[in-house]
């Protein structure tokens, strides 16, 4: 069975391409594929989670008020001291009170983690921040639209990991950096200016393209070809180059999706500071400007390292979801960071439980932290790679990629599709005959 081919703009070291023996065994990183037993691999997987997930309770939702109490702190913190001149308390304040309402709180509760915990229904994945405007700005306000997001994030992401449909492959989107014949060091340049503006730039305008395009599939309507294309913000001033923008219009993009965002959190929330001076509100805005700078770096740094680096994969074929390769896909191509405790936990926005997460979406963020070690315990005993390395360690692996000094590993397709004959096989067999 030919397989498909994949654009992927390759520009690294030789020894990424998956390489076999004369005996046709799968050799150097990929050699664990010779013994895998990938139906027992899944089976531990799928006993730990609901494992963990029959544990859910009370426990679950102290744990998420405990950290909604702290972002609550950052936030009075900040918020009662940007009448200050700019300082590294009060923008850190306010930076960590935005980065936790999305990377803990909201990103977690979007999942489903505490939907059934949760006997308010205020923290139900079908409820929290989305419907109107009052539901968003009091659940989760932030530069994304929260509907687009789930979308995005929750679906085409998640269950598309390290595909070309994945909309958030790093290596795929920054081709045109990654193939320019730029100066190393002006590449690394543009990656970290973009770094500081990412959320706004890139996160808001194609998390809410992927919902048109999911809006125009559901009407029936032809998709065009460039709409798997990633949008950003520049693409609105070069449309004959970047097509994708006709898929968004900005009178939309800004009224619905960025536009109340950038009003109300940078203007109206410090508009009191006015009744003390115009110096205050002008100090207001700049600490919150600044504020929003540092958490779009905190962000990148402990979001996009996840899935990014030269020794994780890329996939040229599907996965069925919840099968055994799905499962070994989400370990594959991601990466935790230190983790242990909800200290370390919060700095890194949970997102140090990645595998985990990848895994079992719908847990909460205690769950990630009780199951990670038996994750890495059962990869160990199936020999699977299971990475967990320092986030400062990922970052410099992923401005690598984004750069074109580094390359992806590519998967072996020829595996993949054994792998799912078998899968089809195997429940074919086990359907009762009619």
């Amino acid at each position: 069975m030919p397989v498909p081919p994949v654009d992927v703009p390759r520009k690294g070291p030789i020894e990424q391409e998956v390489r076999k023996d004369e005996n046709g065994k799968y050799t150097g990183e990929e050699a664990f594929l010779n013994t895998l037993d990938l139906e027992a691999f899944r089976k531990d997987i799928r006993a730990l989670g609901k494992k963990l997930e029959s544990e859910q309770g009370e426990a679950d939702m102290q744990h998420l008020k405990k950290i909604i109490d702290f972002s609550n702190l950052c936030g009075v913190v900040g918020l009662a001291t940007m009448f200050t001149d700019p300082n590294p308390i009060t923008v850190l304040a306010l930076s960590l009170w935005t980065y936790s309402r999305w990377t803990m709180i909201a990103h977690h509760t979007c999942h489903g983690g505490y939907t059934k915990e949760d006997e308010t229904g205020r923290f139900n994945r079908g409820k929290f921040a989305i419907g109107n405007l009052q539901r968003r700005m009091f659940d989760w306000f932030d530069w994304m639209l929260p509907e687009a997001w789930n979308l995005e994030h929750n679906n085409l992401h998640h269950y598309n990991l390290g595909e070309d449909a994945d909309p958030d492959l790093v290596e795929r989107n920054l081709a045109h950096v990654r193939q320019n014949n730029w100066p190393q060091p002006l590449k690394t340049a543009y990656v970290l200016a973009l770094i500081s503006v990412w959320k706004w730039v890139y996160y808001a305008p194609n998390t809410y393209k992927a919902l048109k395009v999911e809006e125009m599939r559901k009407k029936g309507m032809e998709i065009p070809e460039y709409a798997d294309k990633p949008l950003v913000l520049m693409h609105y001033f070069n449309k004959d180059e970047q097509p994708q923008s006709n898929l968004v219009p900005p009178g939309e993009l800004i009224t619905k999706v960025m536009g109340p965002y950038l009003l109300a959190h940078f203007f109206l929330l410090p508009a009191p500071l006015a009744l003390i001076s115009g110096t205050a509100f002008w100090h207001g805005v700049a600490n919150l400007i600044l504020a929003d700078i540092l958490t779009n770096i905190h962000g990148f740094i402990t979001i996009v390292p996840n899935h990014t680096g030269k020794d994780l994969y890329r996939f040229t074929t599907p996965a069925a979801p919840n099968s055994g390769e799905f499962y070994l896909r989400q370990v594959l191509s991601s990466a935790n960071f230190n983790l242990g405790n909800d200290v370390v936990d919060f700095w890194h926005g949970w997102l140090n439980y990645q595998i985990e997460h990848h895994i079992w979406p719908n847990l909460s963020m205690l769950s990630y932290q009780k199951g990670q070690k038996g994750v890495e315990a059962i990869c160990k005993k199936h020999g699977v790679p299971y990475i967990k390395e320092n986030v400062f360690e990922r970052t410099r692996k992923t401005l690598d990629i984004m750069t074109g000094a580094e390359s992806m590993r590519v998967f072996p397709a020829e595996w993949s599709i054994e792998q799912e004959a078998k899968r089809k096989a195997a429940a074919a067999a086990s359907k009762p005959a009619e």
